[in-house]
């Protein structure tokens, strides 16, 4: 058990979650304590310190401790990319590198990747302009949890599901009329979730229906929407996204393996996803993004290599590789709490793989973000064929426009440059209170959208 000593309770909580990186929660303790008092502590980090320098101190001496080093080096926060491009604007990207491999403790590796996706994303994203701003619709519902789930999700119920979109069909007409009274456009536009295809055909295509009429326009770029699980898509479902302007949707494996499939608690085949490919491929849909999990449990490397090549087939333009992150509102850490220490190695080297397996069959790292709780402190990563990145993944990542949010749980994030400041205005999380609060979630909105 290493005892660490801190000041303040900010400090407190930053370095937890770095050494929660290298140890688990019972081999370690920070507290808040005099630094310069006489108690048996293993290391003292006063608060005087700046947080890099705080950090720092931690990590090497962790390192020195365990022999490990951690390829993020001291990177606790979710925008990797947007650190680079900050300090690459401050200076240069030699300088910026020097930075990240020195101060910040960042591997070769993962600064490589880095690089990657900075590069990709200048050459296909431009800044946007004032009116436009990035549409988020959530709904959320699925067809049953899954183990990993963190989100805000519900089991789909018809009747639960009619008076949520009730809700957020008020919702939406509050938001366009704010947005026709502003003169913006949603330069692109995303339904997620949960999975949107849970909802029955009817309630679907009503749905898009609502989004099309209010805020699709000529000036919107990207409409895209999150189908997600394999066994909620059907050829009507597709057909009404491609009838109301969509082009973009996902079919989300996780992976390819049955055993998993049915441990993690997904209600689908791997021939399900087969299937729901050959039903995008019919319609015509061809922008098509698929997400596999590194670290799954159980799952070996040659599990994840098998899985990998079996979507490739497939073709999508669009593969997100995920590290299994295993939240506190999961059920998977309830049943079993060591699973992203003991999946890490293998973690690791399932992401290496995939790298090197996409890069070579023409995909480019396109955007990227961290999370809490990953095994082996990886990250999630976005791969795209050239030309097929998606921007509002990009936008979300680079926080440089506003992001609309409408649903429960949604998080609207109003961007002002003049400043680089964000302001959030959000939605409670769970869709009852929602929906029984929705008069107040627009008066927030009307408040709050400036």
């Amino acid at each position: 058990m290493y005892s660490i000593a801190v000041e303040d309770e900010k400090s407190c909580y930053r370095l937890s979650e770095l050494a929660r990186m290298f140890l688990r929660p019972e081999e370690f303790s920070i507290a808040i304590g005099d630094c310069d008092s006489d108690a048996a502590y293993d290391l003292r980090i006063a608060s005087r310190m700046d947080a890099l320098r705080q950090a720092q101190i931690l990590y090497d001496f962790l390192s020195a401790e365990t022999g490990r080093s951690l390829e993020w080096g001291v990177l606790t926060g979710v925008r990797p990319v947007k650190l680079l491009q900050e300090l690459v604007a401050a200076a240069s990207a030699t300088e910026a590198v020097r930075i990240l491999t020195e101060e910040y403790r960042v591997s070769e590796n993962k600064i490589s990747l880095l690089m990657d996706v900075y590069r990709t994303q200048a050459d296909v994203v431009y800044q946007p302009s004032p009116p436009s701003v990035g549409l988020y619709i959530g709904i959320p519902f699925c067809p049953s949890r899954c183990q990993y789930c963190s989100f805000p999700s519900n089991v789909y119920t018809q009747q639960g599901a009619e008076r949520y979109l009730d809700a957020l069909y008020k919702e939406m007409e509050a938001v366009h009329a704010i947005l026709r009274g502003r003169g913006w456009n949603a330069e692109s536009i995303y339904i997620g979730g949960g999975t949107p295809t849970s909802l029955s055909s009817e309630q679907f295509d009503d749905l898009l229906a609502h989004v099309s009429r209010a805020f699709l326009s000529q000036d919107t770029r990207e409409f895209t929407v999150e189908c997600g699980r394999p066994d909620t898509i059907d050829p009507f479902k597709l057909d009404a996204i491609l009838k109301h302007g969509g082009r973009r949707i996902s079919i989300n494996p996780q992976s390819m393996k049955d055993e998993t499939l049915v441990a993690i608690g997904r209600s689908h085949s791997a021939a399900d996803i087969g299937k729901a490919f050959e039903f995008a491929a019919s319609a015509g849909i061809r922008d098509i993004n698929a997400d596999l999990i590194a670290g799954l449990p159980g799952e070996s490397l040659s599990d994840f290599e098998e899985s990998l090549e079996r979507v490739l087939a497939f073709e999508p333009s669009n593969i997100t590789v995920h590290t299994l992150a295993v939240k506190r509102a999961s059920r998977l850490i309830e049943e079993d709490r060591d699973v992203s220490f003991r999946q890490a190695d293998t973690a690791s080297q399932m992401v290496a793989l995939a790298r090197k397996r996409l890069c070579s069959d023409g995909y480019r790292p396109y955007y990227l973000y961290r999370q809490k709780h990953m095994a082996g402190n990886m990250e999630n990563v976005g791969y795209a064929k050239p030309g097929a990145e998606s921007l509002y993944n990009i936008r979300i990542m680079a926080e440089d426009q506003s992001i609309i949010a409408l649903g429960a749980g949604g998080i609207t994030k109003m961007y002002y440059p003049a400043e680089n400041r964000l302001e959030r205005i959000p939605n409670v999380t769970n869709y009852e209170i929602y929906t029984e609060r929705i008069d107040e979630m627009i008066r927030r909105k009307e408040a709050g959208i400036i």
